[in-house]
């Protein structure tokens, strides 16, 4: 399986910029006109052969059948295509009436059907096409944007959503916002893809079965269709199975990016919809097989708070077991996406910060949220990533994998792979990305993971090798004379101490030996104030110990030092 890393040529935005929307655009407003164009005059492209038919097939029928009848004739009419126009206008035939070229290009978007139209609704396409009239900019934009070729034979679907991607990077440098909030790097996605759909090849790789991948933050929908793609390479083609792809996104401009690639792909467009996973889930009753995503990372999920408090007080609602501190959503996500496994066997990939893997102490949200990912066998494996990997921040970040069918060597146990030296540095800086993760670098992570043997990169441990117990340590109160003081029956307490020890340890050993000896012979454990800790520390368990040198070879260059700076010395007085 070879990578794509060939980035798409999009010299086209500059020179519309130059040409079109420079001084009535600010930089920061280039991509809202220029993605939803971008959009259009890929469907006009897709549309080109097909649109003869549907204008036929609409003028015979449109009189006769209902719109709900119409609709399937019409992309029956396109070929199958889940979309298509029936207005006698193209992009390319718009230019050849200038004078009325808003009419006439107010009557080409009106002959969409209704997934189109619902796309340029999400990008608040009529603001911008408004604002190209007032200047009087309109025309000249279709003439650039229809001399652009983006048929399906000189970019396919993977060339195109590299396009969408660029698109999006260079729009949000411009206005100085983070473009890894909205797609993640290809090669990230190509890891998890690879860790994810693996050791499900030989279920995969059988014709007529139908899974499902879904992501919760889908930004523009690079992460499933990726995925999807990735299944589709190593099955074989006699064998393909059927994937259907699912996502949900908050922001209506990449929802709406989303939304036309899969309905260019011919994905149901149906199954990408706009809404908060948190307090909007839009399906709420379905499960999937493959869940992949990348929240954001240290975002407040504050306007969420009354609704997510409200649900994490329901037993069985998906945030039963602990919410995260208010300013990082990440381990809320999780859960989410933890409700939505297919019961008879799923598998989770997600992207994190180091934050969810420690922060917050014993009985905290976060501790709590660990303790049951962990105790009910979830987590599977964790792999530490380069820095420097996205484009908006350098920060180190964590693929998780969990399944609810681990193997049964797997059972019981968790994977940690330290890959943060794998990688090759990237020929080109883009932002904070300096690194890249080629195709040998996926397949040497892999084989960590398949291997599944301890080693420099990899560690394996027990469930509970995670977990600890705080020990609330009481120490009694004394009078001038030494004596315990006691009231109601109870001795007074002049001092508290904590004592974590190993989940699995005798406390009561461990505090005789250990503890006691060196504090108030009559001191006590507080047994009712005793909390379960989790936590991963990544950097803990790969830390390798440097000796130290040895003193005679440190004396030995000391003195080799001073003889050199007692030479330099004679040289410069003598």
């Amino acid at each position: 399986m070879e990578q794509n890393n060939k980035r798409p040529d999009i010299g086209f935005v500059w020179r519309i910029t130059d040409d079109v929307l420079r001084d009535t655009f600010k930089k920061n407003e280039i991509g809202e006109v220029m993605l939803p164009f971008v959009v259009v005059r890929r469907i006009d492209c897709i549309l080109a052969p097909v649109n003869t038919k549907v204008r036929a097939a609409y003028e015979n029928f449109k009189d006769k059948v209902a719109d709900d009848k119409l609709d399937p004739i019409l992309r029956k009419a396109a070929g199958g295509l889940k979309f298509y126009n029936t207005s006698r206008h193209t992009l390319t035939s718009l230019i050849d009436d200038a004078k009325n070229i808003g009419i006439n290009f107010d009557n080409y978007l009106n002959g969409f059907s209704s997934e189109v139209k619902e796309i340029l609704r999400n990008f608040q396409f009529d603001k911008v096409v408004a604002r190209l009239t007032r200047n009087g900019l309109l025309y000249q934009m279709i003439q650039a944007v229809s001399a652009l070729d983006f048929s399906p034979e000189k970019y396919d679907n993977h060339d195109m959503g590299s396009v969408f991607e660029e698109l999006i990077r260079i729009s949000n440098e411009q206005s100085n916002e983070t473009a890894g909030e909205h797609f993640t790097p290809r090669d990230v996605i190509r890891l998890m893809s690879a860790i994810l759909f693996t050791p499900d090849k030989d279920d995969l790789n059988r014709r007529g079965i139908i899974r499902t991948i879904f992501d919760p933050t889908c930004g523009t929908g690079g992460m499933v269709n990726l995925g999807k793609q990735f299944i589709h390479e190593f099955c074989d083609p006699d064998t393909q199975p059927t994937i259907q792809t699912f996502g949900q996104e908050l922001n209506e401009q990449s929802y709406a990016i989303a939304k036309s690639e899969a309905l260019i792909t011919g994905e149901d467009a149906r199954n990408i919809r706009l809404g908060n996973s948190l307090s909007n889930d839009q399906f709420v009753s379905n499960r999937f097989h493959y869940i992949m995503a990348n929240p954001p990372y240290g975002v407040t999920w504050k306007k969420d708070q009354s609704f997510v408090l409200n649900e994490s007080l329901d037993p069985n609602g998906r945030f039963s077991a602990g919410t995260p501190k208010i300013s990082d959503g990440q381990l809320l996500f999780l859960q989410h996406m933890i409700s939505k496994m297919e019961p008879d066997g799923a598998r989770i990939g997600v992207v994190t910060n180091g934050s969810p893997l420690f922060t917050g102490g014993a009985g905290s949200g976060e501790s709590n949220i660990r303790k049951w990912i962990i105790e009910n066998d979830w987590l599977e494996a964790i792999v530490a990533l380069p820095t420097d990997l996205f484009y908006n921040v350098g920060i180190q970040t964590y693929l998780w994998f969990l399944t609810n069918n681990k193997s049964k060597e797997r059972k019981g146990k968790v994977q940690l792979i330290d890959a943060s030296s794998i990688f090759h540095q990237a020929k080109k800086s883009l932002g904070n990305k300096r690194k890249d993760i080629t195709e040998a670098d996926v397949e040497q992570i892999l084989k960590l993971y398949l291997d599944f043997e301890e080693n420099d990169f990899c560690r394996i441990y027990p469930n509970n090798f995670f977990g600890s117990y705080q020990l609330t340590i009481c120490q009694p109160k004394r009078d001038a004379k030494g004596n315990v003081i006691e009231k109601k029956g109870k001795k007074e307490i002049v001092k508290k101490d904590t004592e974590t020890i190993a989940i699995g340890t005798d406390w009561k050993e461990h505090f005789a030996k250990e503890v006691l000896p060196h504090i108030d012979p009559e001191s006590w454990v507080d047994i009712s104030q005793t909390r379960i800790s989790y936590e991963i520390n990544f950097s803990r368990y790969f830390y390798k110990h440097e000796a130290l040198r040895p003193s005679t070879e440190i004396a030995s260059d000391i003195r080799s030092s001073e003889k050199s700076i007692q030479s330099l010395l004679s040289q410069l007085f003598n």
